[in-house]
C-alpha cells in the first residue's frame, strides 16, 4: 500500500495530482461489482456515491462528518466481505478508535500502513481512497473475482481497402466523366453496388475453360452495342470526407482564400499604418509646440505649488500647536470644575444644620438605649440576688437536716 500511496509522488508528472481521481473511479467500479448499492446503500438508506465522492479537492463540495461516516460504513462492510468479522460502527462512536480498528484490520491483511491515522479522520483524500481500494481488492479476492483481458471484435477491412484502391485508380482517370446525377436514377449505375457484385462473383468458385476463348461477334455490331449502351454507363463516385485528396483540395482552397484576403487586408493595413504614423507625428509636433508656449506658465505653476506646500506645512505646524493648547485648556477646565464642585460641597455642609440635628437625635437615642440597659441590668441583678438567696436558704436547710440530736443514755446503758 505504501507503493500505491506514493505512486503519484514518485512519478512527479503533470498528472500526479489527479491520480486520486483515477483511484476513486476504479474504487467505485469495484464497489459496484461487489453490489454495494443493495447491501450498503439500501440498508442504511443512503444516496449513491458520486465518481469523486472521497476525493479531497477545493473544487468539490465536502461534508467531513458525512464522508467519514460513509467511509467507516463501507470499510466495515468490505472487511466483513473479505472474511474477517468487524462490528459496524455507529455515527456517534469515537473516531480515533474506529480508525485504529480499521487500520488494524488492514495490517492483518498484510498491508503496510506508513501514514498517521489522522489522515483518515477527514473522510476524504488520497489515503481514504487507497484504504478502501485495498479493502475492495481483498473482498474481490475472497469472492474469487479476477480481471480478464478484453476481447475486441475483428473488423473486416478487406472490402474497404478494395474500395479505396479502386477509387485511387479511377479518380485520376474519370475526373472529366464526373457529372451531376440526372433525375432518372434508374439509368445510373452505382459504383458501390458494382463493386459488391464484383467481389461477390470473385468469391464464388470459377470454372476454368479447357481451351482459349475466341470472340465470334462482329466488330461493327460490337461498336453499335457500345454506342447504344455508352450513355447508360455513367459512373457516380461518392465523396468520402476521409479521403486525403479532398483534404488537399480544401487546403488549397483555404490557402487561395487566405492569400486573396491578405492582399486586400494588407492594402488597408498599410494605409491605416500611414494614417497612424502621420497622426502620431502631428501629435508629437503639437505637443512640442504646446510645451514651448506654456513653459513660463509651467514654471509659475511649479513655484505656486512649492509655495502652497510651504503654506500647508506651516499650517500643519500651527494646527499642531493649537491642538496642544486646546488639550491643556481642557485639562485646566476639568480641574477647575472639580475645585468648584468641592467648594460647593463644603459651603453646603457649613451652612446646613442637618448634621447637628442628626447628632442630637443620635444622642437622644443613645440615652434611651442606656436607660433600657440600666433597667435590664437591674433586673438581672435582682434575679441573680434572688437566686443567691434561694441557694443560701437551701444550704442552711440542708445543714439543719443533717445535724440530728443524739439520743440520751438510759439507766441501763
Amino acid at each position: 500500500m505504501a507503493d500505491d500511496g506514493r505512486r503519484g509522488e514518485e512519478d512527479a508528472g503533470p498528472g500526479a495530482a489527479h491520480h486520486v481521481f483515477v483511484v476513486m473511479e476504479v474504487l467505485l467500479e469495484k464497489l459496484k461489482v461487489l453490489n454495494y448499492e443493495e447491501e450498503v446503500l439500501m440498508k442504511h438508506n443512503m444516496k449513491n456515491l458520486s465518481r469523486h465522492y472521497f476525493v479531497s479537492s477545493p473544487y468539490l463540495a465536502s461534508n467531513p462528518g458525512e464522508q467519514f461516516f460513509m467511509f467507516t460504513i463501507i470499510a466495515a462492510w468490505l472487511i466483513n466481505e473479505a472474511g474477517r468479522p468487524f462490528t459496524e460502527p455507529q455515527e456517534y462512536d469515537e473516531p480515533n478508535a474506529t480508525v485504529a480498528n480499521i487500520l488494524a484490520e488492514l495490517r492483518a491483511f498484510g498491508v503496510k500502513v506508513d501514514f498517521p491515522p489522522s489522515k483518515l479522520k477527514s473522510g476524504s483524500g488520497e489515503h481514504v481512497c487507497l484504504v478502501l481500494d485495498r479493502l475492495a481488492e481483498e473482498a474481490l479476492r475472497r469472492k474469487g473475482f479476477s480481471y480478464r483481458r478484453p476481447h475486441y471484435p475483428t473488423e473486416t477491412t478487406e472490402e474497404e481497402s478494395v474500395m479505396e484502391d479502386d477509387a485511387e485508380l479511377t479518380l485520376s482517370k474519370v475526373e472529366e466523366m464526373i457529372e451531376e446525377p440526372d433525375d432518372e436514377e434508374e439509368n445510373v449505375m452505382d459504383l458501390e453496388a458494382l463493386k459488391l457484385r464484383t467481389t461477390h462473383t470473385e468469391a464464388e468458385p470459377s470454372s476454368k475453360p479447357d481451351e482459349i476463348l475466341e470472340s465470334t461477334v462482329d466488330a461493327s455490331e460490337w461498336n453499335l452495342e457500345v454506342e447504344r449502351v455508352l450513355p447508360q454507363l455513367k459512373v457516380t463516385i461518392r465523396t468520402d470526407n476521409k479521403d486525403w485528396r479532398i483534404h488537399v483540395d480544401q487546403m488549397h482552397q483555404h490557402r487561395d482564400g487566405i492569400k486573396s484576403s491578405l492582399k486586400e487586408a494588407k492594402s488597408y493595413l498599410d494605409k491605416l499604418q500611414e494614417d497612424i504614423g502621420k497622426t502620431l507625428e502631428k501629435v508629437s509636433s503639437r505637443e512640442k509646440y504646446i510645451n514651448n508656449q506654456l513653459e513660463h506658465l509651467i514654471q509659475e505653476y511649479r513655484s505656486a505649488q512649492a509655495k502652497l506646500s510651504e503654506a500647508k506645512e506651516r499650517y500643519q505646524q500651527a494646527s499642531g500647536g493649537v491642538t496642544e493648547r486646546t488639550r491643556v485648556l481642557a485639562e485646566i477646565s476639568e480641574e477647575l470644575e472639580k475645585v468648584k464642585q468641592e467648594m460647593e460641597e463644603k459651603g453646603s455642609s457649613m451652612s446646613d444644620g442637618a448634621p447637628v440635628v442628626k447628632i442630637k437625635q443620635s444622642l437622644n437615642k443613645l440615652k434611651q438605649e442606656i436607660l433600657q440597659m440600666d433597667v435590664r441590668i437591674g433586673v438581672v441583678e435582682h434575679t441573680l440576688l434572688q437566686t443567691k438567696l434561694k441557694e443560701k436558704s437551701n444550704m442552711t436547710r440542708d445543714m439543719h437536716a443533717t445535724n440530728f440530736p443524739e439520743p440520751a443514755a438510759g439507766p441501763f446503758s
